[in-house]
């Protein structure tokens, strides 16, 4: 191959790539930017109660927290750790979305709090937006249970038991899981790989327990994004397998006959009437056509021999 031929071969691909680079992040940018921005501009700051409820609760619990009896009233409602019982640990759940994380800057993650809501808000919905980011957080929770009830080993899944008295808390698992599940919906590789790329870089990193909760609620939002729209096939599943399973052609059982009731009336399907055959030449008169009897000619009307 020459050298000419090579370089137009190279300059194709090169070409090639440009543009589907450039529809993949013009795509992404309608489907996370413009499209938001249009539903903010026709319903206004009323389609936003998610997101200031978010960032005002943080700030809430972040001012509260600064007094010795405000955090311990705020770790009492909120702080989440793994050696609760399950059933307060479900209860706090909840709360510990607003309760800041201590070792992380509070303003940098309103603002990454308030993005995320905004973002899944104008694009997802209140009701699903609600459902993403606690599911993606108890998810999280949860695992981490489990980790810890498995303790050291398990090919680096179990946790020592010292991790129990770890608090866990913020929203940090929330809003990777709304940005996770909003590039998985909406096809956006480039928030994802920013998202869900560099909690994954964080767990390598810093391997400590939000680490791997990140990586769970990364998960979470991946499984869900994937299963959106196929709500309706999932839950006609069950049905149409038992009706497999019991058709009576499959099974061998014959159907079963109709039980007709004395005095119940039958209609049956409509049937071509039958063909009476009339022998050409025959009148109907009620007498019958001639026969032959032995070679004679007889008749067959009444009263006549």
């Amino acid at each position: 191959m020459s050298a000419d031929r090579r370089r137009d071969r190279l300059r194709a691909v090169l070409a090639r790539a440009t543009r589907f680079t450039a529809r993949t992040l013009r795509g992404e940018w309608h489907a996370i930017v413009v499209d938001p921005v249009h539903s903010l501009a026709r319903r206004g700051l009323s389609g936003l109660p998610l997101a200031f409820v978010a960032a005002a609760g943080v700030i809430f619990f972040h001012d509260i927290a600064q007094h010795p009896t405000g955090a311990l009233w705020v770790r009492r409602l909120g702080g989440v750790t793994a050696d609760l019982p399950l059933w307060l640990s479900l209860l706090r759940t909840p709360v510990s979305l607003y309760v800041p994380a201590l070792d992380l800057p509070v303003w940098a993650g309103i603002t990454q709090l308030f993005l995320a809501f905004a973002l899944a808000e104008l694009a997802l919905g209140r009701t699903r937006t609600l459902v993403i980011a606690y599911v993606t957080t108890l998810a999280g929770t949860l695992t981490a249970r489990l980790m810890i009830a498995l303790g050291p080993g398990w090919w680096g899944l179990g946790l020592p038991a010292d991790c129990g008295k770890v608090l866990d808390t913020g929203p940090s698992a929330a809003v990777v899981g709304l940005f996770t599940y909003l590039s998985v919906v909406r096809r956006a590789p480039v928030v994802f790989t920013l998202t869900g790329g560099s909690m994954v870089w964080e767990s390598i990193a810093v391997p400590n327990l939000a680490g791997r909760e990140h990586l769970i609620a990364v998960g979470t939002a991946i499984v869900l994004g994937l299963l959106r729209g196929r709500g309706d096939r999932l839950r006609a599943l069950p049905w149409a397998l038992s009706r497999a399973l019991w058709r009576p052609g499959r099974t061998g059982r014959a159907p079963l006959a109709p039980v007709i009731r004395p005095g119940t009336v039958v209609v049956h399907a409509r049937t071509a009437p039958e063909q009476t055959s009339v022998t050409p030449g025959t009148p109907e008169t009620g007498m019958s056509p001639p026969r032959q009897c032995d070679g004679f000619r007889t008749s067959t009307r009444a009263g006549t021999p």
